[in-house]
């Protein structure tokens, strides 16, 4: 079907606000919100890069084995791939920060698609690949249409993009749906599409058994197994939290008494049944010897180290709720905690988004840098200048 001359204007109009756009001028009638998003990551992306960065790593599969949407997508696979050929798209799924697990569509808009690394192991998140509908569907938590030029990136101005984000039953971001194609078969009903597949994939997350381990440990600490709320003393939670940063190899118990007592002596026995007591919590779920977890968990601490080495700082400073749990004196969560505070604290100062430094002083308001970085990324007119302004006074 030929693009309609509407299209065509539209996709011109949007090329050239661009190309003035890349050499400094105004962007005529591009959307604010492409806008914003053009400037946020225009530091970190070169728009004239020909494809997605991979994932770093290799353990996209289990990744994908381990999340809540395997299940519910290949449940639906059916029928995504029927939309998908039927339309010629491709249908992609992606993780929370923004990389692709999972695709379908016919054999040759695959081929097209993997040209920009629009494939499992893609990073399609803004500080990655800049603005696109996944990026932008992630950032903003609402389904949103990238079309053509409306990409920062060059190589994908032959591409329209439709998606919307994935939740649980508890309104966390676990994902995208995004459905993409050509240019020239752009067409309104595709959004419509991906809410409706949306929908039946959010109903079928709700409906699945919880299972595994859920660990909060940044900032105020709560645990839950297999979706029932964990009553942990401080101590069973800091055993937890330490076997969650260094799962699956776990701990010998010397290296976990270490950890916990540092220099001081403790006999053996007491950090037996100190494990023994959240083994017991855990229904069994911690082994002898070397104690490591023998059940799968999410912990929002490796968890936002892994989205800084994927590079999503956006994805990092919305998990970070502030320090790793901040009352404890063991050596090792004093460790980890620096490390943990350091790293995002530096990735919030490199970035280029007033947002992260932001949020990250609104949870460390004693942080002047950070709050100078704030007042210092913020436009003059911009009323929030005001909030790093006051907390900057209250810093000093």
């Amino acid at each position: 079907m030929a693009p309609s001359s509407a299209l065509r204007r539209r996709r011109s109009e949007l090329e050239r606000n661009w190309a003035e756009w890349m050499a400094g001028t105004a962007a005529g009638d591009t959307r604010d919100e492409v806008l914003a998003s053009w400037s946020r990551s225009r530091p970190t992306v070169d728009p004239e890069r020909d494809s997605a960065p991979a994932v770093a790593g290799g353990d996209l599969s289990e990744r994908w084995a381990a999340s809540p949407l395997r299940e519910p997508v290949l449940e639906l696979a059916d029928e995504l791939r029927s939309i998908a050929d039927d339309a010629q798209f491709i249908a992609a799924v992606t993780d929370e920060s923004g990389t692709i697990m999972w695709t379908c569509g016919g054999r040759v808009m695959r081929r097209r698609a993997e040209q920009v690394n629009f494939a499992p192991g893609g990073c399609w998140n803004e500080p990655s690949m800049g603005t696109n509908a996944l990026s932008l569907a992630l950032r903003t938590d609402r389904a949103n249409r990238v079309f053509s030029a409306e990409h920062l990136v060059h190589a994908l101005h032959g591409w329209v993009c439709y998606c919307a984000p994935i939740h649980d039953q508890h309104g966390n971001v676990l994902g995208v749906l995004d459905l993409s194609s050509t240019w020239d078969r752009s067409h309104p009903l595709a959004m419509s599409t991906v809410r409706t597949l949306v929908s039946a994939i959010e109903a079928r997350v709700s409906e699945a058994p919880v299972t595994g381990l859920r660990l909060q440990c940044l900032g105020d600490a709560v645990a839950h197994h297999r979706g029932q709320l964990l009553s942990l003393r401080p101590r069973q939670l800091e055993i937890l939290t330490l076997l969650a940063l260094h799962h699956p190899r776990g701990l010998s118990p010397e290296q976990l008494r270490d950890a916990l007592f540092g220099e001081r002596d403790v006999a053996a026995a007491t950090l037996k049944a100190q494990v023994s007591q959240l083994r017991s919590a855990l229904h069994g779920s911690v082994s002898n010897r070397r104690y490591v977890l023998t059940e799968s968990i999410a912990c929002d601490a490796v968890e936002v180290l892994r989205l800084l080495r994927a590079g999503d700082v956006t994805g990092a400073v919305r998990l970070y709720n502030g320090p790793l749990l901040p009352t404890s004196t063991a050596p090792g969560i004093e460790t980890w905690r620096e490390h943990i505070s350091v790293a995002v604290r530096q990735a919030v100062l490199r970035s280029g988004d007033p947002e992260h430094a932001l949020r990250f002083g609104e949870l460390h308001p004693h942080d002047a840098e950070i709050h100078t970085r704030a007042q210092l990324l913020l436009p003059p007119s911009d009323p929030r200048r005001a909030i790093a302004a006051a907390r900057l006074t209250w810093a000093d």
